[in-house]
């Protein structure tokens, strides 16, 4: 008896909050999700990933939108003091464009250097680029490689 109760109450709780949020709980299914892969050193190639990211935020206005830029293997340069294209990254990172680093290839590459590599700021590292992309897409983030 007493479980009985206990479901009751819950589905009136959560009728309850769906009732008391209105049409904003359904709002953030209305936001688009986007996860550009960069996973090559040409700084054009580069250039044009954030391009359209800053593209699309125009079009379809900033809050509508959550774009993530993920970067591995040589694209991963991108995201280092050294290339020209990083002097983007951080304008763009305060503009709600996420960076992601891929922490194998910045690993492999310091091991092959012997020097720690320094990435820009607004730029955060997950454990592995591809398996960030595979997690996106799962929670429903579009694909795109320029």
């Amino acid at each position: 008896m007493k479980l009985k109760k206990y479901k009751n109450m819950l589905g009136q709780l959560l009728a309850l909050s769906i009732l008391m949020t209105g049409s904003s709980a359904f709002a953030a299914e209305d936001v688009r999700k986007l996860v550009i892969q960069v996973s090559t050193d040409d700084v054009r190639t580069q250039n044009i990933a954030m391009n359209n990211a800053v593209n699309l935020q125009k079009a379809l206005g900033q809050d509508n939108i959550i774009i993530e830029i993920v970067a591995y293997g040589p694209g991963l340069t991108m995201m280092t003091p050294k290339s020209p294209a990083s002097k983007r990254i951080p304008s763009l990172a305060m503009q709600d464009i996420i960076f992601s680093a891929c922490g194998n290839t910045k690993a492999k590459m310091e091991k092959k250097s012997g020097k720690k590599i320094t990435l820009v700021e607004g730029v955060q590292m997950v454990p592995a680029g591809v398996l960030r992309i595979m997690e996106l897409q799962e929670q429903g983030y579009s694909y795109i490689r320029p």
